[in-house]
């Protein structure tokens, strides 16, 4: 009886098995000849095809994304889908980063030289990075040793789908805008009502809200590329992005029309308090570097550099540490060192800088790490958007000359108030200007016939046509540019139109001396625009409505212009240079705009 069961149980597992065989047999059969090799279960079961690249992205190139919720994916992918190749043993690199265009026809084509594995590598004594000869160009690689640089492989990211935040542009609803705003109030833009940034470009002007547009489209889609290597300091850049769009709202003192959103505003600014360091490269033509103008219309750029080199808050010695990057040129002094008069080139200048970002990525990691999207730079003369337009695209760039017709990038570069400082040891002499009561002239503007649009303004406006409207050529000389400064301190409202450029240094001196700025520049990017509302303290005209100026500036009610002017008064604190530096000053205005866009536009691993 043992037996015939111990038989009969051999013959039933023989069968058992035969039928695993058969449904095995017929599955892999089945996954042959129906599937792709793509989405084969098991990739031992390839069936001989060589490996090909992978897309690890949750999404594809062609996947749609709602778009109530694509401005609140966390993952770097979300709106510029990543497909990551292995380059060498544990180095990987991003295929939506910047690629290489000679021609120059992209300013954010640079080619992207590829790394290598820092274990090959010699190691100089002097400099603990790695170096890699690429074409005649020397970059220099992570350190090999260091806790600061991680080199991990990227693993496949995760969509973190929260609910609407609000756009860290939009206005808070207690501003109380004088009506004359177009920017929308809606607590969230949707992408699709957002228009692309190539329809917006091929308008022949952007009004403000164009411009309001283009930086939340740059904030659903960064510009910057995702850094070839994560560093610590990317976690606070994070970090920081959160708690500015997602922290409870705060009772700061600050006067809220002036603002797009105060609470958003000054949790950015507390955390660039607590957080922000930024390293100064040292290297540079001294003539050049390190030098900053004080006084006349270029003297933003060397203020800025001025005080920060000497700030000890922000500023750190370990790069490592560092969030962001200085290059310390003075645009100014390039062109007083460099241009050759009468040349017309500036080929030479544009040279001058590429040869400088050689030096500094052959000898330090950091400019490869991110092709320079967290390095910055503070230039105001007129030729810098062209000087810096190719091989410093990638930077944040503070311009004084900030024309969206000459490659400013909405939510990258930064508008840099254009400062007229007269005596060095006293940026703030003759500051303020008389009551509202007591100005007694519509408008007024004097200067020199720089550009079309003045001599058009002059033409219509000048020589003592209508008592009101103050507009003059050059005025003559007097002892301290009495005459000049006596008119803005004593109008309602200071015309300030382009000259040879979108920027003047009259919308700061209008504000300085307490008179309602009424800008005509067409495609002008104002300064601190992702911050302050401009419309709420200033007048902007068409360039093409200059012959209906007085009609423009009188409709304005009594009590607007009241209320403008106050807000003038109020505004003035971020327009102003101080010895040493206060809270919400000039300087700490433009180093925020640098900090605001950096955490915006980074991209993390």
């Amino acid at each position: 009886m043992g037996f015939e069961f111990q038989k009969a149980f051999q013959l039933e597992t023989r069968r058992l098995l035969w039928l695993i065989a058969v449904v095995f047999g017929a599955f892999i059969l089945f996954q042959r000849i129906e599937l792709p090799t793509s989405n084969t279960p098991w990739p031992i079961f390839s069936w001989g095809k060589s490996s090909e690249q992978k897309n690890y992205s949750f999404l594809s190139d062609n996947t749609t994304i709602n778009p109530i919720l694509s401005g609140n994916i966390s993952s770097p992918v979300a709106s510029n889908v990543s497909v990551v190749h292995e380059l060498t043993d544990g180095i990987f690199m991003n295929d939506s980063s910047p690629r290489g265009n000679e021609d120059g026809d992209d300013p954010f084509s640079r080619e992207v030289p590829e790394l290598i594995n820092p274990s090959v590598n010699q190691t100089s004594e002097s400099n603990p990075s790695s170096t890699e000869t690429h074409g005649d160009k020397v970059l220099a690689l992570p350190p090999l040793q260091d806790a600061n640089f991680s080199l991990a492989l990227v693993e496949p990211p995760v969509a973190l789908v929260e609910p609407p935040v609000a756009s860290p542009m939009i206005r808070s609803e207690s501003s109380n805008l004088s009506g004359n705003s177009s920017l929308p109030h809606s607590p969230y833009i949707p992408r699709e009502t957002v228009k692309t940034n190539s329809e917006l470009h091929q308008k022949e002007v952007l009004t403000l809200s164009d411009m309001y547009e283009l930086l939340v489209e740059s904030h659903l889609t960064p510009y910057s590329m995702i850094p070839r290597w994560s560093m610590k300091v990317d976690g606070d850049l994070v970090t920081a992005k959160s708690l500015i769009e997602s922290g409870p709202p705060l009772d700061n003192g600050l006067y809220a029309p002036l603002y797009h959103n105060a609470s958003m505003f000054q949790r950015s600014y507390e955390l660039m308090e607590k957080m922000l360091k930024v390293y100064i490269y040292q290297e540079g033509d001294k003539r050049i570097f390190h030098r900053p103008p004080l006084e006349g219309i270029y003297a933003s750029e060397g203020w800025f550099m001025k005080l920060l080199e000497a700030n000890r808050h922000f500023v750190t010695k370990r790069p490592d540490e560092a969030h962001l990057f200085y290059l310390p040129f003075s645009s100014r002094q390039l062109e007083e060192t460099l241009y050759v008069p009468n040349s017309h080139s500036h080929k030479n200048l544009i040279q001058h800088l590429k040869n400088y970002l050689d030096l500094i990525s052959g000898k330090y990691p950091f400019w490869n790490r991110t092709d320079g999207a967290d390095h910055f730079l503070v230039a105001c003369h007129d030729w810098a958007p062209s000087e810096t337009k190719r091989h410093m695209s990638n930077c944040i760039r503070a311009l004084c000359n900030a024309d969206v017709k000459e490659g400013f990038k909405f939510g990258k570069d930064v508008s840099l108030p254009e400062t007229y400082v007269r005596k060095a040891k006293n940026p703030l002499r003759d500051v303020g200007g008389k009551p509202p009561s007591k100005r007694r002239t519509l408008a007024f503007y004097a200067g020199n016939m720089h550009g079309y649009l003045r001599p058009i303004l002059l033409q219509h406006w000048g020589n003592n046509k209508d008592p009101d409207m103050q507009i003059f050529g050059r005025l003559p000389s007097s002892k301290g540019n009495r005459n000049y400064i006596d008119y803005m301190k004593s109008s309602k409202y200071c015309i300030c139109p382009r000259g040879y450029e979108v920027n003047s240094p009259r919308v700061v001196e209008a504000i300085f001396y307490e008179c309602v700025p009424v800008i005509i520049s067409d495609n002008f990017v104002p300064p601190f625009y992702e911050t302050l509302n401009w419309e709420s303290f200033a007048v902007f005209v068409a360039e093409k409505d200059v012959p209906n100026l007085k009609n423009i500036l009188v409709s304005i009610p009594k009590k607007t212009f009241f209320r403008m002017h106050m807000r003038v008064k109020k505004v003035q604190q971020h327009f102003l240079w101080h010895p040493k530096p206060v809270k919400y000053d000039l300087f700490h205005m433009t180093l925020h705009s640098i900090w605001y866009n950096r955490v915006f536009q980074f991209k993390p691993r």
